[in-house]
């Protein structure tokens, strides 16, 4: 069976349940890394309240350390490395740790600096659509600047994002079944990022990446997997201020034979969103260590 693996880039309401793994011997090290690195426990946020959880600047470094140690876990019970992966938004950073691009220290130090900077960016909204016209929104936001799709997650799934005003006016005019204003701190993965994502850049200059060992798709060009270094920084260069092709990564890995997909991390939202677009695809979740223990049974 031809795997691979999604790492989640939201659900913080579900982060307790990283909580879980905090005294597994192959987690234990990461969360001890984490509160080093950070100067705060991932743990206690994870368990904390949600208005604390919700910011970018904790949701980020928190779900990345989770994700890691849940896929750390679940490879020394003898889950398979995957043939491909991807990460949704901030999930793409675990899936170029699980690669071995960077190691988890300066991932963490990474994404700890991408959520500082997203989170000083607090002009602007975000909005999910379901059930929508692609066609009229597509016209919808080329008619109305201010306002991009910023998550193309699936045919009837789309996030938009940009300026309050505009967020709302294009939703209202959508003529979606549902609109669901996000609670988020910023207008992520829109124009209005681009500060955010021009310094951003010159932190990723003063990484080294090395190749992948698994290739890896990124939420930018999401048709070609990469393992070369030099095109996975610069993909991820980008991906701050431009859309996540969420769509099409999933399209393409069943394009490139897989057979099962594999959400490591809290929350089965990326699952879910697959199971519409390749329901022949194989589904599993692993959120905690007993679901290792399924999957490798």
């Amino acid at each position: 069976m031809k795997t691979a693996w999604l790492f989640p880039g939201q659900g913080s309401q579900h982060l307790g349940m990283g909580a879980e793994l905090e005294h597994t011997p192959e987690a234990a090290p990461l969360f001890a890394e984490a509160e080093t690195i950070l100067g705060w426990s991932v743990v206690e946020i994870a368990r904390g309240s949600k208005a604390l959880l919700d910011r970018t600047l904790y949701t980020q470094p928190a779900l990345f350390t989770v994700c890691a140690a849940m896929a750390q876990v679940a490879l020394a019970k003898g889950v398979p490395l995957p043939k491909l992966i991807a990460g949704h938004s901030l999930g793409e950073y675990t899936a170029l740790w699980l690669a071995g691009v960077f190691d988890f220290g300066t991932g963490l130090r990474l994404v700890s600096e991408r959520a500082r900077l997203m989170d000083g960016q607090q002009a602007g909204a975000m909005a999910a659509l379901i059930g929508f016209d692609r066609v009229l929104l597509e016209s919808l936001c080329a008619e109305k600047p201010g306002v991009v799709i910023a998550n193309d997650n699936s045919p009837m799934q789309v996030v938009i994002s940009g300026t309050p005003e505009r967020v709302a006016e294009v939703g209202a005019a959508s003529k979606a079944k549902r609109v669901i204003p996000l609670a988020v701190s910023g207008a992520f993965h829109s124009p209005l990022m681009t500060p955010a994502a021009t310094a951003f850049a010159q932190v990723l200059e003063r990484v080294d990446f090395a190749p992948a060992k698994i290739p890896v798709l990124c939420n930018v060009k999401p048709q070609l997997p990469t393992t070369d270094p030099t095109k996975l920084k610069a993909r991820l260069q980008k991906q701050i201020d431009h859309p996540v092709r969420w769509r099409e990564t999933i399209l393409t890995m069943a394009d490139m034979g897989m057979t099962e997909l594999i959400e490591v991390g809290p929350g089965t939202v990326l699952t879910g969103l697959a199971k519409k677009m390749v329901p022949n695809q194989k589904l599993t979740n692993l959120q905690i260590p007993a679901d290792v223990l399924i999957a490798v049974g």
